[in-house]
């Protein structure tokens, strides 16, 4: 019979054999497993859970964020001695952050007796992770007042904060916090500044903080950290460049390198260096994974190598709804509508929801090629799945509809729309401008700045372009002036193009050309075709052949520049230069594309150039084309003879 001092002893024992099979199954990723674990404990063995068992169970519920079985576990809690433990309190503090329960997580950190740094960061990360600035202040300032030093965990979860809002100023103040605190040579701490500037738009700062760890300190994650932060702000080449730097000094890439690279390559002139990295992903055993496949399709769609993207797709066994969308994403960016809304029907048949990017995809590419038809199909589509409340869908709508030419409808959705952005006020301003209802366009600005909206760059070019195709040359100058002196915005290259045509359209060519010459920044094509442009409408040649000598400099293998010369030299019958425009053209092989005319028939779009011979339904198309033509003969002749009796009649009638 065993004695009194034997048996607890075998009972902790028994704890420690549960507590093992719970944590591995917890630490494997099993929490579903590990909560069955834990009521099996409860049900068969004469063991009860300890201060170390709560907490493994609590992981478990943050990982499944069931707030149901979270709420159970806190119940168990709440009747054991180990509910003022400071550990089981931080864990179940913890759990209700991660289920989202932020009233509940914070009450039950109220209640608590004693408070170690671990629970002031489980409360702090939980409102820095949903943005709540005030409150994590707040927080931060009760815990110094309690004489808690903060760590490093402090220190990143309020980087991961304010770089998750994108505030620079606040995360420089974080950075000095950190240093002053003596986390300037934690490598983590470090990892995370870096990644937070770049996601602030900050690289240089990022730079700065990466080379100022010691190279020998350096892990993988630091330089994905960097990497990462080049494929934010799409330094492609940057970003190819740290990635030799990594391997050279003998760092070994992992999956999360290869991604971020991939990440970074958004041009078409990126493509050979994402092939290269394509090719290193295959090399270290990553090609089976989801989500390498994933960013490789959306890489190609936006490097513009559609077709090397689809077979990706269709060489994947298995696709999830990331990969539909980035491959209705790439026809989508294509101007390619029959191939999307293909694969949108596929995607439904292989049992994949569409969700709000697939949508907005969609819509996109309605926008560009103008279809309606479909555009309000979509829009249904929308409504069905209860997807028209969404901001992000009534701003690609709000596009679509602008860009079709229905700005009525248009209008209903801005009107309806109850949480508008600037992006939603922007587009409306622009979809105005577009059609012509340029007086429409400026109220609406006017009514955006009396509400307190802050306008952005986009916002003011739009209403830049409406200035410009209405001619209100003092409108625009008064805009392009409060864009710097009211809101602090640089004007872009695209702002100035603007001005420069707004300027030379008045006929103010030489007005123009100074704006040119003294604007800030180097101009470019855009600036001095909007100059070419002008001088077209007033021949004026002498300004147009100074903005023309740039324009070939810049793009020599453009087109558009020799074309407008050539018409503004037969303009003024300088028939010699019309002349040797041409012989420039054909001796440096500049070739201009021919113009395209496109039809949509049953949902389906077509597309002809000029004496089109090939096409697989060339009889029919041009046997109604000559139907066409000769109807319109027909009538041509009709309005002839109308007109000669007209005219005749009036010669009766004159005399008298």
């Amino acid at each position: 019979m065993l004695s009194s001092q034997v048996f607890p002893v075998l009972q902790r024992f028994k704890v420690v054999a549960w507590n093992s099979h719970i944590r591995q199954a917890v630490n494997q990723g099993h929490a579903q497993r590990a909560l069955l674990l834990f009521r099996q404990m409860k049900q068969q063995s004469s063991a009860q859970p300890n201060n170390l068992t709560f907490p493994f169970i609590a992981k478990a519920c943050a990982k499944l964020c069931n707030l149901g079985f979270s709420r159970i576990i806190h119940s168990h809690v709440a009747k054991t001695p180990y509910s003022v433990n400071i550990y089981v309190q931080t864990a179940l503090v913890d759990m209700y952050v991660k289920c989202n329960d932020l009233e509940c997580a914070y009450n039950l950190f109220d209640e608590m007796s004693d408070r170690d740094v671990a629970s002031w960061n489980a409360i702090i990360m939980g409102f820095a992770q949903v943005g709540f600035i005030d409150s994590v202040s707040s927080l931060f300032n009760r815990m110094r007042t309690e004489d808690l030093i903060p760590d490093a965990v402090t220190v990143m979860g309020l980087t991961q904060m304010v770089s998750g809002i994108k505030d620079r100023k606040l995360l420089c103040a974080v950075h000095c916090f950190g240093i002053k605190s003596g986390f300037e040579d934690d490598v983590s701490v470090a990892n995370t500044w870096i990644s937070g500037y770049a996601k602030c738009g900050d690289l240089c700062s990022a730079e700065m903080v990466f080379h100022g760890v010691n190279l020998d300190s350096l892990t993988t994650v630091s330089w994905n950290a960097m990497i990462a932060g080049c494929s934010y702000v799409e330094d492609s080449v940057k970003s190819f460049g740290i990635y030799k730097q990594m391997l050279g000094i003998g760092h070994r890439p992992d999956l999360s390198t290869i991604l971020n690279l991939l990440s970074s390559f958004s041009r078409p002139e990126s493509l050979c260096h994402g092939k290269l990295i394509h090719a290193h992903g295959v090399k270290i055993g990553c090609y089976e994974d989801v989500t390498l496949l994933n960013t490789l399709v959306s890489m190609h769609c936006k490097c513009g190598d559609i077709d090397s993207a689809r077979y990706i797709f269709d060489d994947m066994k298995v696709k999830s709804r990331v990969t539909w969308t980035a491959m209705i994403g790439g026809y989508s960016k294509q101007g390619d509508l029959d191939e999307a809304i293909s694969l949108f029907h596929a995607m439904e048949v292989a049992g994949e929801e569409p969700d709000l990017v697939t949508v907005v995809h969609l819509i996109s590419v309605c926008a560009k090629v103008g279809s309606l038809d479909i555009g309000k199909w979509i829009d249904e589509f929308t409504v069905s799945k209860g997807l028209n409340g969404n901001v992000m869908v009534c701003n690609a709508l709000l596009d679509m509809y602008a860009k079709c030419g229905s700005i009525q409808d248009a209008e209903e959705i801005f009107h309806a729309m109850d949480g508008k952005t600037v992006v939603s006020w922007t587009t409306m301003i622009a979809g105005y401008g577009l059609n012509g209802k340029f007086q429409e366009s400026l109220y609406l600005m006017d009514q955006m700045l009396k509400l307190g909206l802050e306008p952005n760059d986009a916002t003011f070019l739009a209403v830049l372009q409406t200035c410009t195709h209405a001619g209100f040359l003092e409108e625009g100058w008064g805009f392009f002036e409060k864009m710097s002196k009211v809101y602090g915005l640089s004007p872009g290259l695209d702002h100035y193009a603007c001005m420069a045509y707004l300027i030379g359209r008045q006929g103010k060519l030489e007005e123009a050309l100074k704006f040119i010459l003294h604007m800030p920044t180097k101009p470019d094509a855009g600036v001095w075709g909007a100059l070419l442009c002008a001088c077209k409408i007033h021949c004026n040649l002498g300004i147009a052949e100074y903005a023309a000598r740039h324009l070939f400099e810049l793009e020599p293998q453009a087109a558009a520049p020799y074309v407008e010369m050539a018409n503004i030299y037969a303009s003024t019958k300088e028939w010699e230069g019309f002349a040797a425009m041409r012989r420039e053209m054909k001796s440096k092989q500049v070739i201009k594309s021919p113009g395209q005319s496109v039809i949509q028939m049953y949902g389906k779009c077509y597309s002809f150039t000029v004496e089109d011979r090939y096409h697989s339904e060339r009889c029919q198309i041009f046997e109604a084309l000559d139907s066409l033509g000769l109807q319109l003969k027909d009538e041509m002749d009709f309005f002839s003879k109308g007109n000669s009796i007209y005219a005749n009649s009036r010669v009766l009638v004159e005399p008298m």
